[in-house]
Parts: structure tokens; C-alpha cells; sequence
């Protein structure tokens, strides 16, 4: 076994993996929610349907989005593989001791977390990305260039709604434990520097994670109807 191998397969490996895609995949949850703020304007979702035309149909976005999945894949693969690693070497779940009460429990949880997000993603993957890239959508409600009206629809749901608020909860939680984490993990510590990262983190997780929650409850409350 090459020392790359034995590397990348320890458990601080994995770590830097888990912590180099978690960042990147933080970048990649800027790009996704400034996009989706087109949603909240009162255009009947013509800057919303721009911006997923666009997505979906760009060369170099259809290009990234298979960088998107390798970077989806490796870390859903190495949080599993390190989860399970503890387990069987301590009997517990993944866990890193942190001063706050609060970190502790999302240290505790972050694999029940984790399965949150995965639930949700395969879903929302589902209902947006699947039906709109393979047209699967219903030509007598929407075609695949009008992604407003199935995001509308979507929404009106009850349960995919409580769905998507339950992940957007469990992802504040994974964020506020991953940003740091990661930084952490990359050596990246300093007596100064730290309680700023620590600061933004939680800033990241909180304004991210609330501010996709508010998108299905904006029209599931239909406050899209208030002009």
C-alpha cells in the first residue's frame, strides 16, 4: 500500500478530505442560495427561470456539476467510512470534544445529521433536478423552462415542506460543526484568527441554513401573493 493510500484511508485523512469538499461544498451553498433568491421576486418567477435556464444548459455549469457530485460523493463516503471507523474502535459515534455544550451534541449527532441531509437531497434532487434535466415534468402544468411553477408547486405541499425546514435545521447544525471543524482539521488554528473563524462560521451556518428554510415557507404561507 502506497503511503498516498495509507494517507487518504487513516482517520486524519479522511478528515482532510471531509473537510476540503465540506468547504468547497460551502462555496457551491453561496452560489446555490444567491440564486434562489430569485425566488422572492414578484416577476411570476421570470428571473428564477433565467437563472435555472442558464444552469442548466451552460457548458461550463454542466462541467462543474460533475466536480459538484465527486465532491458530494467523496464526502458522504469518507463521513460514513470515518463514522463507522469510530464506532468499532471506541464504541461511539463521531465525536470531538469542544467546550460548548451545544457543539458537543451536534458532535455527537452529526452522522443523525448527516442522514437528515441525505434524505432530503435525494428527494429535492428528485423533484427539481431529475424531472426538469430528464423532462419529466408535465407538459399541461409546466415545461422544463419554467422551473418556477414546479418550485410553486412543490411548496404547496405539507410535507415537503416540513421536509425541507427539518434539513435546512439539520444543516445549520452540520455547518456550524463543519466550518470550524474543517479549518481545525487543516491545521488552520490561531489564538487570534480562530474566534473569528468560529464567528463566521456560525454566521454561515445560520443565515445559509435560514434562509433556504424561508424559501418553501414563503409560499407555503403564500406571501408570495402579497404585492
Amino acid at each position: 500500500m502506497s503511503w498516498f493510500t495509507k494517507t487518504f484511508t487513516s482517520s486524519i485523512g479522511r478528515k482532510i478530505i471531509m473537510s476540503i469538499t465540506g468547504l468547497f461544498l460551502c462555496s457551491f451553498l453561496v452560489i446555490h442560495l444567491v440564486g434562489n433568491l430569485q425566488l422572492f421576486k414578484h416577476d411570476n418567477g421570470a428571473a428564477f427561470n433565467i437563472y435555472s435556464h442558464f444552469m442548466g444548459t451552460n457548458p461550463i455549469i454542466r462541467t462543474i456539476e460533475w466536480v459538484l457530485v465527486l465532491g458530494f460523493g467523496f464526502h458522504i463516503y469518507e463521513a460514513i467510512a470515518l463514522t463507522g471507523k469510530n464506532k468499532k474502535a471506541r464504541g461511539t459515534g463521531y465525536v470531538v470534544n469542544h467546550s460548548e455544550q451545544n457543539s458537543e451534541w451536534t458532535s455527537r449527532n452529526m452522522g443523525l445529521l448527516g442522514t437528515v441531509i441525505l434524505v432530503f437531497l435525494i428527494v429535492h434532487l428528485y423533484n427539481f433536478f431529475w424531472r426538469a434535466r430528464f423532462g419529466e415534468l408535465d407538459p399541461d402544468i409546466n415545461n422544463n423552462d419554467d422551473l418556477y411553477t414546479l418550485v410553486v408547486s412543490s411548496f404547496q405541499q405539507w410535507w415537503y415542506v416540513a421536509l425541507y425546514v427539518l434539513a435546512q435545521v439539520s444543516l445549520g447544525y452540520h455547518l456550524w460543526h463543519g466550518f470550524r471543524s474543517a479549518f481545525q482539521t487543516l491545521g488552520l488554528n490561531h489564538r487570534k484568527y480562530t474566534p473569528v473563524i468560529k464567528a463566521v462560521g456560525y454566521g454561515f451556518a445560520v443565515i445559509v441554513s435560514a434562509t433556504f428554510a424561508a424559501m418553501p415557507l414563503y409560499f407555503f404561507l403564500g406571501l408570495d401573493k402579497i404585492q
